[in-house]
């Protein structure tokens, strides 16, 4: 009886005139052209097959195309110089996002213990993270090698090594992130050495500096020739003015999208969560109290600034979290689909779940006041400028699922997240809100993998 009520809350009934899907059809590639295999991954895979399969087909189906996505298709692992490289593209783009590759092997970090071939493979995604940052602090994208691309006539400082160069404060915050939850599950202190030490350095001089202390006019500033006004910046590339308060400017948000007021508080409070993280290895594997403190002093600065700055009376939510600010009193409502964003907080900072303020923010993003929450017949959720109205990104479902203590609300999710495949068996970037099959990249590795964070996070314990 019990799996009986479980397959009928996950599985929408067909249309009489649809052929169901082949649940059975494994959609990986073949195992001679798969770009990596971990064994405990796969031993994963194996042991959720019943459990999920008594749910839902459809559920095990999914969870075994998109779990492995990551491994299966994007991966590029080598030694370099007795070092460990590895370079991740992001899926359908042939490029390494520092954000995305961060996130897409964060879900395996679970396994490390288990597998020494995939704990190779993550320490050489942090290692080619801090060779990117070198190149480039500014930059969010990466290429393999030194070959230009097709954004080299962007109006910024362009390399031949960079993808594309839009600065965002979370593409500095992954890789921090990753390395020191690398650290904590491996005790590996290898990767934090001088060339860790240059890193922080290098973050905390382009957060200075866009703290806006000393004018508008920062080091970055970045134009594109585009009909999309959300893919360049205006005032000559410098963008909306920003009042020194102690935030941090973020030219871009994590949807690649250019930001509107220039503080983006979502990735303030990621930008405070990593900076006492490095205070901590700092001090436990460097022993550079210094620099230890710096971190520390710039991540209380910034969190009084948003509490000065960032919290906003609603009529109707109470206090809630504005989206962006630019210190001189304007405040952008809103949530944007990609993390981290308002939603995402409790996964990717220190904000905790019962917060009073996420709470209500909580409840504001997920309702139709957030201009971008959109809901259908197909599905509901979260969207934003970078695919257009009325199309939900599955990508915030999963971090509403993420985001709760709540046992039904996540399962709810799950439910809704079945449903925006398109019947393809993936998880998408966007979808309509009334017709899933009308969807935005076929592969699009970082969502795979974070569904399938989801499903082991619910179900694998």
């Amino acid at each position: 009886m019990k799996k009986l009520l479980l397959a009928l809350l996950f599985c929408a009934p067909l249309l009489a005139s649809e052929k169901a899907p082949d649940y059975a059809k494994d959609l990986r590639p073949d195992p001679e052209k798969r770009c990596f295999r971990s064994e405990a991954v796969e031993k994963q895979i194996v042991d959720l097959k019943e459990k999920l399969t008594a749910i839902d087909p459809k559920l095990y189906w999914m969870f075994a195309n998109c779990f492995p996505n990551t491994l299966d298709t994007t991966v590029r692992y080598r030694s370099v110089e007795g070092d460990d490289y590895t370079f991740i593209i992001t899926g359908d783009i042939n490029a390494m996002w520092l954000r995305d590759s961060a996130a897409q092997v964060w879900p395996y970090l679970r396994y490390v213990d288990k597998d020494e071939p995939l704990r190779h493979l993550i320490r050489g995604v942090i290692r080619r993270q801090f060779n990117c940052i070198l190149t480039d602090p500014y930059a969010n994208a990466f290429n393999l090698e030194p070959t230009g691309g097709e954004w080299q006539s962007d109006e910024t400082e362009m390399k031949k090594e960079l993808h594309e160069r839009k600065y965002e404060i979370d593409s500095l915050c992954y890789p921090v992130r990753l390395a020191y939850e690398y650290w904590k599950r491996t005790s590996d202190k290898s990767i934090f050495d001088e060339k860790w030490l240059k890193v922080i350095h290098s973050i905390l001089d382009v957060f200075h500096d866009q703290q806006n202390k000393n004018g508008f006019r920062s080091n970055y500033h970045f134009r594109r020739n585009t009909a999309a006004y959300h893919d360049t910046r205006s005032n000559s590339g410098y963008g909306h003015p920003g009042k020194a308060c102690g935030l941090i400017a973020s030219a871009f948000r994590p949807s690649d999208d250019s930001t509107i007021f220039p503080y983006l508080i979502p990735s303030n409070f990621f930008a405070i969560s990593i900076l006492r993280k490095a205070a901590e290895i700092l001090r436990a594997v460097n022993e550079n109290e210094e620099l230890a403190k710096e971190c520390e002093d710039l991540a209380n600065e910034v969190e009084t600034a948003i509490k000065k700055y960032a919290v906003v009376e609603h009529p109707k939510y109470g206090k809630i979290y504005a989206f962006e600010v630019d210190g001189f009193g304007s405040q952008l409502l809103m949530d944007d689909s990609n993390a981290p964003s308002l939603l995402s907080l409790p996964y990717l900072t220190d904000v905790k779940i019962d917060d009073t303020i996420y709470q209500n923010t909580r409840k504001f993003v997920w309702s139709k006041d957030n201009p971008y929450f959109f809901q259908g017949s197909a599905g509901e959720g979260i969207g934003g400028p970078h695919c257009g109205l009325y199309r939900p990104w599955p990508m915030s479902i999963i971090m509403k699922a993420l985001t709760t203590s709540d046992r039904a609300e996540k399962e709810w999710c799950v439910k809704e997240l079945l449903k925006t495949d398109g019947g393809t068996g993936f998880i998408h970037e966007s979808f309509y809100k009334d017709d899933a099959k009308n969807y935005s990249r076929s592969w699009f590795a970082w969502a795979n993998t974070l569904f399938g964070e989801l499903i082991v996070e619910m179900y694998a314990e």
